[in-house]
């Protein structure tokens, strides 16, 4: 039986495998670990639809010539969830008030809600509660829902677009022991709210260009994995100082220890994304 992966030849000859379902387990894990997944299947040219894959699972290789695997990276699948998402939105927003009652039951049963529940807990999170409340919300999510999607698009796009919001926020952190001071608390919950939004925005994007800079950037004399590791150490003291009210101390680390990190992460890597 010859192997292929979306049209090209794969090199690849089973082992002990008797059966396309046993081919399929070590092929997915193999995709799986390369950070792609199955998403199509061709049997001797013939597309295998899902009421035809239990039956296809148990053929014996020997009867069929040619194998041929489709597959999406798992990014192209999150977008791709996204996308159906947004239509789910819209759904939403055109059920009467008796089918929005019962919109989230019968979404979370969705093959893509099952997904996401795996892939994006957060948003798949965050749906459930949209969808099983009023529809004050319902436009909020949209946006968060097409944001994460931009970023999956365009990631290089999205991270140049926010180094105004990044900059700004540097400058305040290194004004929030002063706001600490004079009792500004209202302006400084507002600078930690914002810096923790927009360094989730700033991870996420890392995340997806992960595999272009991983063990090649370095920042600070280090690399950018263990910039992070030791970024999101600081991070945790901050925090930890703001909520056990220790003003003070979260003050200090939050201009001398994360801005100028918090710089150097997002121009390093702005620099290598526009090889300036």
């Amino acid at each position: 039986m010859k192997i292929m992966i979306n049209g090209v030849n794969a090199d690849i000859r089973p082992e002990s495998e008797k059966t396309i379902g046993e081919v399929l387990c070590v092929l997915e894990k193999w995709l799986s670990e390369s950070g792609f997944r199955l998403s199509g299947l061709n049997l001797d040219g013939q597309a295998i639809n899902a009421t035809m894959m239990e039956n296809c699972f148990y053929r014996d290789i020997n009867t069929v010539n040619t194998l041929d695997i489709i597959t999406s990276s798992l990014l192209q699948l999150v977008a791709e969830s996204y996308l159906n998402l947004i239509q789910d939105i819209y759904s939403y927003n055109a059920s009467d008030s008796d089918e929005k009652s019962a919109f989230a039951d019968d979404w979370k049963e969705s093959p893509q809600a099952c997904f996401l529940s795996e892939q994006s807990p957060e948003i798949y999170n965050l749906a459930l509660k949209t969808f099983s409340s009023d529809d004050s919300g319902i436009n909020m999510f949209r946006d968060i829902v097409l944001e994460r999607l931009k970023e999956l698009q365009d990631p290089a796009a999205e991270f140049q677009k926010i180094e105004s919001i990044v900059n700004n926020i540097c400058l305040r952190l290194e004004e929030l022991p002063l706001d600490f001071q004079t009792g500004k608390d209202a302006a400084a919950a507002e600078t930690i709210n914002t810096f923790s939004c927009i360094s989730e925005k700033i991870f996420r994007i890392i995340n997806i260009l992960g595999m272009k800079y991983q063990g090649e950037l370095i920042i600070n004399d280090l690399p950018i994995k263990s910039f992070i590791k030791e970024f999101d150490a600081v991070l945790l003291q901050m925090l930890s100082a703001y909520q056990q009210q220790d003003t003070v101390l979260a003050g200090d680390i939050a201009e001398y220890e994360i801005a100028p990190r918090l710089s150097a992460l997002y121009v390093s890597v702005l620099k290598s994304i526009t090889g300036g």
